[in-house]
């Protein structure tokens, strides 16, 4: 995306930038509540655990793929598995954050738009974590998966038992998953480039990441796609730069014959 491609919105029409503050603010305390319900929802081990054999058995049920394949893949190479898992640690909050600063700065009204449906997504996610407490298959013996990030690394967990910074049962739904494909679908929206389409390959990715490392069940990634689905079809999508809505043609009527002009010198 460059200037000349991407213009900044301009004119007396364009929608204010929100105070930055305030936005900084907003966002950090979304955080820190999201962050916060996680940790209500730890020390539910064992009901986890029985939610992981129910998912497992749903998705044999529905046919849908092994994630097992998926990993396969991935351990082809010490390299690439290497890679998967540095993804999967490093750039889920980090291209968030870009995507929103850059809004922000650039499409205010997309900004406000996807910061709404965002923070919709996520608290319909905490709400399920702490309903639906959920082990990942990397830690469920029935699935054969290994877990990727311990033993080739980098890691961001530690033992589940000893982790005090995050939540290791709020597998369902993914927001790894989640925010990924936000961040493509706004970033479509937002810019009007040809190459626009090219940033699904992030939502692709994450999901061939998140799956092959065995940090989420295909089902996880469903249900955050509709949690998804379901926040973008409250607000109203603002429109892309550069797509003027059409000017109305003014009405055209007979004028009556007192207002027809008269020739000078007709009927001579």
């Amino acid at each position: 995306m460059n200037a000349r491609s991407e213009p900044a919105e301009a004119g007396p029409d364009a929608p204010a930038r929100p105070p930055l503050v305030r936005e900084l603010l907003l966002v950090a305390g979304l955080f820190l509540v999201y962050k916060f319900g996680r940790r209500l929802a730890t020390g539910h081990t064992a009901e986890a655990f029985r939610n992981a054999h129910h998912v497992w058995g749903w998705e044999r049920v529905l046919r849908l793929p092994d994630e097992g394949t998926v990993q396969d893949l991935l351990l082809h190479g010490d390299a690439l598995i290497h890679v998967a898992n540095t993804y999967y640690a490093a750039v889920h909050f980090p291209a968030t954050l870009a995507f929103l600063v850059w809004l922000y700065l650039r499409r205010p009204a997309h900004y406000v738009w996807a910061r709404r449906v965002l923070a919709a997504v996520t608290g319909a996610a905490l709400v399920l974590h702490l309903l639906f407490p959920l082990a990942p298959p990397r830690m469920l013996g029935a699935t054969g998966l290994l877990d990727t990030a311990r033993v080739f690394g980098p890691s961001v967990y530690g033992p589940p038992r000893t982790d005090s910074l995050s939540n290791q049962f709020a597998a369902m739904p993914s927001l790894h998953f989640g925010w990924a494909l936000m961040l493509a679908i706004g970033l479509i929206v937002a810019t009007r480039t040809r190459w626009r389409w090219l940033w699904l390959l992030h939502p692709l990715v994450t999901l061939l990441v998140i799956v092959g490392t065995a940090n989420h069940y295909w089902l996880d990634v469903i249900v955050a796609a509709a949690l998804l689905g379901l926040a973008l079809a409250v607000p109203r999508v603002p429109r892309r730069p550069g797509c003027a809505l059409p000017r109305r043609r003014p009405e055209l009527r007979r004028r009556s014959p007192a207002e027809r002009p008269e020739l000078v010198g007709a009927g001579r």
